[in-house]
């Protein structure tokens, strides 16, 4: 929790806050802090001068925020570093914490009131000392402030849990440090006596013992402070303004200040504030982890750059000493040059660590603050904070996403001494490159255990070698035509899987791999030969089916809910090869005139099959109860024949069919059939193929 120190601390006095008060760009300030940087304005600066005057003042200019006016340096002429028009210019102070603050314009006046109460003087302004903007009080000065009560609650149990340890309360001479306090017995116990005087059993088995901070907490825990209303501060806050992001009372409703702003239950608003809350702490949290990670990174890049230093140093001199008198003269330079590019990476890497754990411990303390106004009870406190804790949180997460956490510098020596020239050319002598670009990635490696094919659809998986230090951006997959024709990339991006359809069946794809980065790409991975099915498996498709039709037996059974024709087409196209598949007529009533044979993707699915010129079908000739029909699309041919009962219908049904072509079946709801594949090409049309 130390890393939340900073979190709890007054940007003016430095200290832990007290009393802290919420200004309206929801930051925090002590209540004596807040008195000690009034500055007295002008009396034609008020607001109310300057209405009286006539002069035009925009919604822009301030807000009327119960009845306080907000003022940014841009538009209201109060700045954060000078003096006002009518008042001599005072010089400004800085905090403990490096925050410029505004001194008093004048000592204020001797009162014998409590710094915290004493009257404010008329027209004074306020200037936040972490965002500069400023400020115009109104008539109630500093108790139109609402008090943060869950930032005093946070620092009461940060105090307390940095207090001195906790004393077992049983040990007779010197008293150990308690490990354990029964919250039933009320007693602190060092391990030896809870032992001894608290065993884990009988009755005593059901008492909680807690740690011993928890236990003080537990102690002194004080009962909840409830927060009026600033306007009525006999009245607690009961509702919460959504417009106005602001908890409010009964009365305030009844005065009519929030009449046209939607108001909720203050209870709900709570819930859902620290719910969102909690949610974009998970996001943070996320980048504190890959933070943590990114330090060991760059910690080990330290480690490595010596080590890699020692041994480019080495392999210098041996080089530089085998040249004997005339590399001496020169070997000086060279290791200053080196020494030189070490102490280079080294200064980078070392600052971008110290720069990163800065910002580590500042991401650490607000995860830690955030979680600990979480934890508070008072609903109206934390909805008082919660809207900028969010953006907060949001922003220092967005802070981490800016290419923080890439290393600002490589490991590598990226240094070559070129010793060929002749010994009259010594003192040349140089690196023949300083630096060069980062080279390419290293060539895949095909992971053949993982790489399949099923059907017409081809599965590869690869990995960039063990030892590869050069990170890849992504992958380009090549696959030829099947026929060792030219290679065309089917995939480039970052996964190292890609499973590619569409294939021709029966066919052979030669495949291959490259990785690429911003520098270039690799040298291509061996190929890979695949074979696909030599015969088609497939079911129909629902997904592009008529809704009528009716699916059974995983998709390999149809028929339909309507007495009009309805089209289902195959899982499969064809585009290549020959392919022969049946169906069997399960039931056939009533004239129902089924179809089948091929067609198009985008036929026309409530019509009957071939009625339109994207499908070719058979719908007459023998089709009864418990034929069989035999579809062989022939796409080297570019020919469709059909069969019924293993005889072939006619000659060819269809000639120059060529593209790509779907099984398809229109049927109505007096007909149902099952689809059968991964079938031979028949034997008569496999002989009468040979002949011709």
């Amino acid at each position: 929790m130390e890393e939340m120190e900073e979190e709890l601390k007054c940007p003016v006095c430095g200290s832990f806050y007290r009393e802290p008060i919420i200004l309206p760009c929801s930051h925090n300030i002590c209540q004596a802090c807040a008195r000690n940087i009034l500055v007295q304005t002008p009396e034609s600066e008020s607001p109310q001068s300057r209405r009286a005057s006539g002069s035009g003042v925009s919604d822009y200019d301030y807000l009327d925020l119960d009845k306080m006016s907000l003022y940014s340096e841009a538009d209201s002429g109060y700045g954060s570093y000078g003096g006002f028009a009518s008042a001599p210019t005072t010089p400004c102070q800085k905090s403990p914490n490096g925050v410029r603050v505004f001194p008093p314009a004048m000592p204020p006046p001797a009162t014998h009131l409590s710094p915290a109460l004493a009257p404010v003087p008329r027209n004074s302004c306020i200037t936040c000392p972490q965002c500069h903007r400023s400020l115009i009080l109104d008539d109630r000065g500093l108790r139109g402030f609402p008090k943060n009560r869950v930032l005093e609650g946070v620092i009461d149990r940060y105090q307390q849990s940095k207090a001195a340890a906790l004393k077992c309360q049983l040990c007779e001479k010197a008293p150990k440090e308690a490990t354990v306090m029964c919250e039933q017995c009320d007693v602190f116990y060092c391990d030896p006596c809870r032992l001894r005087c608290h065993p884990p059993r009988g009755p005593l088995a059901k008492h909680r013992l807690v740690p011993p901070a928890q236990g003080r907490v537990s102690r002194r825990l004080s009962p909840r402070k409830v927060s009026t209303c600033t306007d009525h501060e006999l009245e607690n806050h009961s509702m919460y303004c959504v417009q106005c992001k602001m908890p409010v009372c009964y009365q305030c409703l009844e005065e009519g200040k929030h009449s046209s702003h939607e108001v909720k239950a203050l209870g709900a608003m709570w819930k859902l504030h620290k719910s969102q809350l909690s949610q974009a702490l998970n996001g943070l949290s996320d980048r504190a982890k890959e933070a943590k990670e990114f330090l060991v990174q760059l910690r080990n890049m330290v480690q490595q750059i010596q080590e890699n230093s020692v041994e480019f140093e080495a392999c210098l001199v041996a080089q530089c000493d085998a040249l004997i008198d005339a590399l001496n003269r020169r070997k000086a330079q060279l290791l200053a040059r080196v020494n030189k590019e070490h102490e280079h990476k080294l200064k980078v890497v070392r600052d971008q660590i110290s720069h990163c754990t800065v910002k580590l411990r500042q991401t650490t303390g607000l995860m830690e603050y955030c979680l600990e106004v979480i934890k508070e009870n008072d609903p109206s406190g934390f909805l008082q904070i919660s809207d900028a804790l969010i953006r907060r949180v949001h922003l220092t997460e967005d802070q981490w996403g800016k290419g923080t956490l890439t290393p600002r510098m490589t490991t590598d020596f990226d240094l070559s001494l070129d010793n060929s020239p002749l010994l009259q050319s010594i003192h040349q002598l140089d690196f023949v490159q300083m630096k060069t670009s980062s080279p390419v990635p290293a060539t895949p490696i095909l992971q053949l255990e993982e790489c399949c094919t099923h059907n017409n659809s081809a599965t590869l998986s690869w990995k960039q070698p063990p030892l590869s230090t050069v990170p890849a951006d992504g992958y380009i997959l090549e696959l030829d035509d099947g026929n060792g024709g030219q290679f065309r990339e089917v995939y480039v991006g970052k996964e190292t899987m890609c499973t590619v359809d569409g294939l021709h069946f029966n066919s052979t794809y030669n495949a291959r791999i490259k990785a690429f980065n911003k520098t270039g790409v690799s040298q291509y991975s061996k190929t890979l030969v695949l074979q696909t099915s030599e015969v088609a498996w497939f079911a129909f498709d629902p997904g592009s089916a008529h809704s009528d039709i009716i699916f059974s037996n995983d998709n390999l059974t149809v028929t339909c809910s309507s007495y009009d024709d309805r089209v289902v087409l195959g899982k499969t196209g064809f585009s290549k090869g020959v392919h022969y598949w049946e169906l069997t007529v399960d039931r056939y009533d009533n004239h129902p005139d089924p179809a089948f044979g091929v067609a198009r993707i985008d036929v026309m699915k409530d019509v009957m099959l071939g009625k339109d010129d994207k499908a070719w079908a058979i719908t007459e000739g023998g089709i009864t109860k418990g034929a069989t029909i035999g579809i062989l699309l022939d796409l080297n041919r570019k020919t469709l024949t059909f069969f019924i009962n293993d005889e072939q219908q006619g000659p060819i049904a269809f000639e120059n069919v060529e593209g790509l072509f779907f099984p398809a079946v229109s049927l109505n709801r007096n007909v149902q059939v099952t689809l059968h594949t991964g079938l031979p090409v028949p034997d008569c049309y496999s002989s009468r193929a040979s002949i011709a």
